[in-house]
């Protein structure tokens, strides 16, 4: 009732901006209910005491028709004076209310805002476009392969960092060199790439994997070969902690603009299942 009468103004025995006349005729005319009757007299002679009375004592099939053709009445009032809504969420609660009353919510409110499109997740169109030029120039370039390893890790890093990984360029530590790292699911990743068009052996996996289990247990690693992986390195090696990407899962990846996060998880969920560190991104993202 407390809502009732913010929403309708019924303080002091008003009801909206109606006279006495005007509510009596609104009640005959569109809802045929003496609203004058003597029955809901109970509190007062005044507008918003019979309304009072009414809605206590009437059957809720008549107080949910009486209550939305009501807010019809208002609306369209406050639509003509260009007024603003000044109970917050009215709309809401009482749709709310006339849900209980075993009536139907409000009808959308046709002069609100259209919803707002969801922001776009990762990088846009044309950042992708310009990662997969870069892969691809990479393909033919002719320098040293060096240079061209250099120009893979730094491809790299731009690729995790569009899809928002907090890629780390290459680093050494004692002993040994790191050709970067990326975060994905409070792991870090540390990431071994290789641009050779001979596949990956067993022997480089077996290095790379050293690497993982000298560090913490969330460490994780993501071994990248631009030239795929002998069938001979699966059968002599054991993958802990690691999967594997080549340079058809990059191409395909880029040209399906695919999220390289779910790229990642996909890859090592299906080794967590199979036990199989790589596995293919069309065979994982099937047209």
């Amino acid at each position: 009732m407390a809502l009732i009468d913010k929403i309708f103004g019924m303080y002091g025995g008003y009801a909206l901006d109606f006279s006495n006349e005007r509510f009596a005729a609104f009640f005959n005319r569109d809802l045929k209910i003496d609203i004058y009757h003597d029955r809901y007299a109970i509190y007062g002679p005044s507008k918003g005491k019979h309304f009072r009375a009414f809605l206590e004592i009437s059957p809720d099939a008549d107080v949910v028709r009486t209550l939305t053709a009501l807010w019809e009445y208002r609306e369209t009032g406050m639509l003509d004076r260009a007024e603003e809504e000044s109970v917050p969420s009215a709309r809401q609660r009482l749709s709310n209310l006339l849900q209980k009353l075993g009536g139907k919510s409000l009808s959308p409110d046709s002069n609100a805002a259209p919803p707002q499109p969801p922001e776009p997740k990762g990088p846009s169109e044309g950042e992708l476009l310009a990662l997969e030029q870069e892969f691809l120039a990479l393909t033919l370039m002719d320098e040293a392969p060096q240079q061209r390893g250099y120009a893979f890790e730094r491809f790299l890093k731009r690729w995790f960092d569009a899809w928002g990984l907090d890629a780390h360029a290459s680093f050494r530590t004692a002993g040994e060199q790191i050709d970067g790292s990326f975060q994905h699911e409070g792991s870090t990743y540390l990431v071994e790439a290789k641009w050779h068009s001979r596949p990956a052996d067993a022997a480089m996996l077996h290095s790379f994997q050293g690497k993982l289990l000298e560090r913490p247990d969330w460490t994780r690693g993501l071994y990248v070969s631009y030239g795929s992986f002998s069938g001979e390195s699966f059968g002599a090696f054991t993958a802990r902690r690691l999967i594997m990407m080549d340079g058809a899962d990059i191409y395909h990846a880029l040209n399906r603009r695919l999220d390289l996060g779910e790229v990642v998880r996909k890859k090592a969920r299906h080794h967590s299942e199979r036990r199989q560190p790589f596995a293919r991104v069309t065979d994982l993202f099937p047209v």
